[in-house]
């Protein structure tokens, strides 16, 4: 049973939500929830709940008690906590800390003066965090920027990672092999569909760590087969002049998690004591201009594309298995443009995110016109509460 023994205990049953809190305004809609500002009425306290009806959580019980057993395992300064969970009659309440700072490329490119150091002191905090995770069996699978958001508008506000949505527990000494995550973030062996573990959390930092000292990504091709070719030959280079004034220690650091053999790869505890990181070697010089242009240049129009790609990675998918006699495998749904960055889940059944009812008719329209609305927002209006990843997934999958 995913969530123990235990898990049913964890609920805390109310007749009515509104009798505990006083709900705010609407953070973000997911094809299937919403995320609400809410302040609780005893102690005044801002936070986020994201609200589930009942009838959305038919058949996806697996994927929902996947993700609140690893939330309620998780306690770190770095990561964002679940608080709270309740449930109606008609609803079910998983009330989140509420982190109020922005996104992490949002940040970089308001900031006047950026460098190496900076993004030293980033990639610590996310390794410490991840590290946390993995000395707990916990494997993230979907590190990347998006997920990343700082805790306050304070300037020297912490880092927090958020978007447990393909999170997976390991058991004893176990490997996992369903293909998730997002394509520019996710590692050779995952790609080439073999089985896996921790490591791959370990290359996503590699991939952001990059993207922080450039603000490009390594990986890119509008040809999607050769995308492909490149994250699993592991081909990128440190292109002149982006990379001119970056330390050849940022370059080691980067080289020894960007390892294609997942066994030769860095672990946190590794890179954690690596000097870019633990020592003074990354450097003071300013790159804020050089980043911020090229973070405004590439992940700008990135906002709209996320939510088509993963048609080119279930393609992919499908091509592999094709030469592997696993034909019979192949068969799963399209998934929806609501969750269009991920990567499709096959033949797990105990892992599978439940594609299929985003893609009735219905489910489709609506959740096309929600992601619309909400990449709207984000590129026109933006909100200062960027709580939790609600563009295109709202910190859970469904």
């Amino acid at each position: 049973m995913p969530l123990g023994e235990d898990g049913h205990s964890w609920k805390k049953k109310t007749s009515s939500i509104k009798d505990i809190y006083d709900f705010k305004e609407v953070l973000g809609t997911g094809a299937f929830s919403e995320v609400m500002l809410a302040e609780e009425k005893r102690t005044r306290k801002l936070v986020a709940i994201k609200c589930i009806p009942r009838k959305a959580l038919e058949g996806k019980e697996n994927s929902i008690e996947n993700e609140i057993a690893v939330l309620h395992k998780i306690k770190h300064a770095n990561i964002v906590s679940l608080e709270d969970i309740y449930e109606s009659k008609s609803h079910l309440y998983l009330v989140m800390q509420l982190v109020s700072g922005g996104e992490l490329f949002d940040r970089i490119v308001e900031k006047g003066f950026y460098t190496e150091k900076d993004a030293s002191k980033l990639i610590q905090q996310i390794l410490d965090a991840v590290k946390y995770l993995h000395d707990m069996g916990i494997v993230h699978r979907d590190l990347k920027p998006e997920n990343l958001l700082y805790y306050s508008m304070d300037e020297d506000s912490k880092i927090m990672i958020s978007d447990f949505g393909l999170s997976k527990i390991e058991g004893s000494g176990s490997v996992m092999s369903t293909a998730c995550g997002t394509p520019g973030y996710v590692a050779p062996e995952v790609l080439a569909q073999k089985p896996y573990s921790k490591a791959v959390d370990c290359w996503s930092i590699g991939v952001i760590a990059y993207i922080l000292l450039c603000g490009y990504p390594p990986f890119y091709d509008e040809n999607d087969a050769k995308l492909f070719e490149q994250i699993l030959k592991a081909e990128y280079e440190f292109d002149s002049p982006y990379w001119d004034d970056i330390s050849d220690s940022a370059k080691d650091f980067i080289v020894h998690l960007m390892e294609k053999d997942p066994s030769q790869r860095y672990t946190c505890e590794q890179a954690l004591q690596h000097p870019w990181i633990a020592g003074d070697t990354a450097l003071d010089k300013n790159i804020h201009e050089s980043v911020s242009a090229q973070i405004k240049k590439n992940f700008a129009k990135s906002k709209w594309k996320q939510a088509f790609n993963a048609t080119a990675v279930v393609r992919h998918m499908r091509r592999l298995q094709l030469g592997t006699s696993q034909e019979g495998q192949t068969q799963s749904t399209l998934p929806s443009p609501c969750h269009g960055h991920l990567l499709l889940p096959e033949g797990d059944e105990e892992e599978s995110c439940q594609w299929k009812n985003c893609y009735e008719k219905k489910s489709h329209n609506r959740t096309l016109q929600m992601f619309a609305e909400k990449v709207f927002h984000k590129l026109v209006g933006r909100s200062w509460f960027s709580i939790i990843h609600c563009k295109t997934s709202v910190f859970f999958l469904f």
